[in-house]
């Protein structure tokens, strides 16, 4: 049996470390929104044979669209257009003249989104996300009501919440990075993959918690610590086979899918590991450090 809890500490501080960096990404560079949220026209295509240098569909475009304009070449050879609202008219016109210019031209995406739209999809995306957290810390409590002792079922929930926190801001930390260095930009299949995530790591937390709580019903053991990891050890097994299930069949879409989900497809690989490995090395420990807490504060021994 591994003794998960008796490391906690180091997961603490490789917890702490990734935490910290996320934070400061976020800080320092901020999430670059799609037009999703922004409003604008995305369009998306490559050459299947021979591609032109950037500097050249910029020459093409700048005398059809006037305004804002940001011409991206990814190592793939896929170009992506950014700029201000194209009607579909103007859109059949653009394909027109490339395809003119080229007979390998490919077109492989193209969304508009009125800025109006954006600010209300921003608004509801950040609801939606809310009300989940609010959701499952409330079913958490409600769930472990009979969990009472010796660490109260509203601790499980204040557990969850932080796990919560610590799976999603991981992967925005580094989509603020991909951001500022790569020019991936954020949208609504992001925010879907984020609440995606969050559901995922909450199963993994309860199934976790349940098994706990399930010991400390039938054990007659009265150590609090070996119960949590012996729950832990008897769920270990199942969360890595069911996570990396997961991870094979997403990696299997990432490297050979569309390129229109490359993005979400990552963000899903990033918080499915990073909520596997929370709900494990995270969540229980601080269940441990509650009933740590209550134990000094009443003086009684405990571990350290």
């Amino acid at each position: 049996m591994y003794d998960i809890i008796s490391k906690r500490k180091i997961f603490y501080i490789i917890s702490g470390i990734t935490i910290s960096l996320s934070l400061a990404a976020l800080i320092l560079w901020g999430l670059k929104f799609g037009i999703d949220f922004t409003g604008g026209s995305l369009w998306e295509f490559r050459f299947t044979d021979n591609s032109p240098e950037k500097i050249k569909v910029e020459e093409l475009l700048k005398p059809q669209i006037q305004g804002e304009l940001l011409v991206q070449k990814s190592e793939e050879g896929i170009f992506s257009i950014r700029t201000k609202e194209i009607n579909e008219t103007d859109h059949q016109k653009l394909v027109a003249s490339f395809k003119d210019f080229s007979q390998d031209f490919e077109e492989l995406r193209f969304e508009t989104i009125g800025p109006t739209v954006g600010k209300t999809l921003q608004s509801k995306s950040l609801q939606a996300i809310v009300m989940v957290v609010l959701g499952i810390s409330l079913y958490i409590t409600y769930a472990f009501r009979h969990a009472s002792r010796p660490v109260a079922s509203w601790k499980y929930g204040l557990a969850t919440i932080f796990t919560l926190f610590h799976d999603v801001v991981i992967p925005l930390g580094v989509f603020a990075w991909l951001g500022n260095f790569k020019h991936v930009e954020i949208d609504v299949n992001f925010v879907t993959a984020m609440l995606v995530i969050m559901g995922f790591s909450v199963h993994d937390t309860i199934v976790v918690f349940d098994r706990i709580r399930e010991k400390i019903r039938t054990s007659n053991t009265k150590n609090f610590v070996e119960l949590v990891n012996l729950g832990l050890n008897e769920t270990l097994v199942r969360s890595f086979n069911t996570s990396l299930t997961a991870i094979l069949a997403l990696a299997a879409v990432y490297f050979w899918g569309s390129y229109t989900l490359k993005y979400f497809i990552l963000a899903m690989l990033i918080g499915i590991g990073v909520g596997t490995y929370s709900s494990i090395a995270i969540a229980s420990p601080m269940i441990v450090e509650f009933w740590l807490g209550q134990n000094k504060k009443s003086q009684k021994p405990g571990i350290k």
